[in-house]
């Protein structure tokens, strides 16, 4: 009897745990819809002379590389065509042990320029800080290897502008990205930070340092990639943003107001996800000191980034992802129902601990029991349905949810073969790429507890996607 009893408890928290699972992105997608809509409305003013043409803030952009020679000399070019009024593009070397440096300065006419370095964030030593003489705009700090977070504080240190811009050494920027993303600053003096839409650039055709043509890339990876980041971006941060419990800004894409980073202790070097960690400790801090402040998510710009597309890589992204989320929630328990929490602290952080942190450990558990329990005839077959639809269906029901909110908003892949190659997607990670990401976020999980050491995180680079990248279908 007590055996049959532990059986079903077991099951009914596994399908609650599902339903609230899938009920909770179900929520965010509303919430993400209400915000496109009303988006749609602003943009019918997009023809009208913009009120604050020429008069954005300017906006230093930090771009840390580590052994980035293949696309850094693209990125840069793209950055230095944005179609912004006033900024400055730093790029900080973390001690490359590749051409990265030799092929900035071969590039972009480099030569050694002595400035004041204001250290207000404490780095690793700065060997030697760079001018462009082809692009007065353009500045390199050389400095000793300290990891992405360290080279964000230099960048920071070496910053003339009140808002900083953190773009990854492997993006593309759209031209009007910045004039977008800064948009909230202007609207609302209390934003402190806002991000863009990351987007897959895999299978794109990249021309001069602008992406020219959208295509869709032919391996399977990344093509299961090209759904992800369209559910996680347009109804997973778009819906914590319209309730300003947005917990993360992409370490891609992201611009800050300096002197609030600086508050905060800037970037920590010693966490993986430094991107997350400095975002729910911002909030924790402002939430303390009762500051009145908002942390936006803008659907609009666009950054282009390259996606693993081999097994291992894709693995090791996602194990320190998980790893990096770990960390950054761990670090700030304090705004966990503190007094002052909101809902970042009432609603955002206890979501991302239980469906985010300990989601895979509950989802790997589940997947197993459940099918064992079947297996044995210790539960009905209504039962299993009942939970393979709340595990399998409702999952291809959010990623759909996500490609029809691309549709009506954006429609960045026009072609019809485009859309049916991405709606078989749809159906076709729910059923193994899912549960071999939970099994990987598992597996971050509990390195996590083994605390082993953090660096750079690693990844091929083809090369080619940057000048001349094949069609994808």
């Amino acid at each position: 009897m007590t055996h049959h009893l532990l059986i079903q408890f077991v099951t009914w928290f596994v399908l609650c745990y599902f339903i609230l699972l899938n009920g909770g992105y179900l929520v965010l997608n509303m919430l993400s819809l209400r915000m496109l809509h009303r988006k749609g409305q602003e943009e019918m003013l997009d023809d009208l002379p913009r009120a604050y043409s020429g008069l954005e803030p300017p906006v230093s952009i930090l771009v840390p590389a580590y052994n980035e020679e293949a696309t850094i000399a693209a990125s840069v070019r793209s950055m230095l065509q944005l179609t912004y009024s006033e900024y400055e593009v730093l790029v900080v070397n973390d001690g490359s042990k590749d051409d990265t440096l030799a092929v900035l300065k071969r590039e972009f006419g480099l030569l050694p320029f002595p400035e004041a370095y204001r250290r207000q964030i404490r780095t690793k030593d700065i060997r030697q800080v760079y001018r462009s003489t082809r692009f007065p705009n353009l500045r390199v700090i050389d400095k000793d290897n300290g990891g992405k977070a360290d080279s964000l504080n230099a960048g920071i240190n070496a910053s003339r502008y009140p808002l900083v811009c953190g773009v990854d050494a492997d993006s593309i920027l759209q031209r009007d990205s910045l004039e977008k993303v800064t948009e909230p600053f202007l609207r609302d003096r209390t934003v402190v930070a806002t991000g863009g839409t990351i987007r897959v650039a895999n299978g794109c055709e990249v021309t001069g340092g602008f992406l020219t043509k959208v295509g869709l890339p032919k391996n399977v990876w990344a093509l299961f990639q090209v759904v992800e980041y369209l559910r996680a971006f347009l109804f997973g941060r778009l819906g914590w943003s319209s309730v300003n419990g947005m917990l993360i800004i992409s370490g891609a894409f992201g611009v800050f107001r300096k002197d609030t980073v600086i508050m905060a202790g800037g970037y920590r070097p010693d966490t993986i996800g430094e991107d997350m960690e400095l975002i729910v400790r911002m909030h924790r801090l402002l939430r303390e000191k009762r500051q009145p402040y908002k942390v936006e998510f803008v659907p609009d710009p666009v950054c282009w980034t390259e996606a693993p597309e081999d097994y291992k890589t894709l693995k090791n992204q996602r194990i320190r992802w998980q790893r990096g989320l770990a960390e950054s929630l761990n670090a700030n328990w304090g705004l966990m129902f503190s007094r002052n929490g909101g809902v970042p602290g009432w609603l955002a952080f206890p979501f991302m601990l239980l469906f985010e942190w300990l989601g895979p450990l509950v989802e790997v558990g589940g997947y197993i029991f459940m099918t064992w329990s079947f297996l044995t005839g210790e539960i009905s077959w209504q039962a299993f349905t009942t939970f393979m639809f709340v595990a399998i269906g409702l999952g291809i029901l959010l990623s759909a949810s996500g490609l029809l909110l691309e549709e009506m908003s954006f429609h960045i892949y026009p072609r019809g073969k485009q859309l049916l190659a991405l709606a078989a997607v749809v159906l076709l990670e729910n059923l193994g790429y899912r549960q071999l990401n939970t099994m990987w976020r598992l597996i971050g999980l509990w390195r996590w507890v083994m605390q082993k050491e953090s660096t750079w995180g690693t990844m091929k680079r083809k090369g080619d996607w940057q000048a001349s990248t094949p069609k994808g279908p």
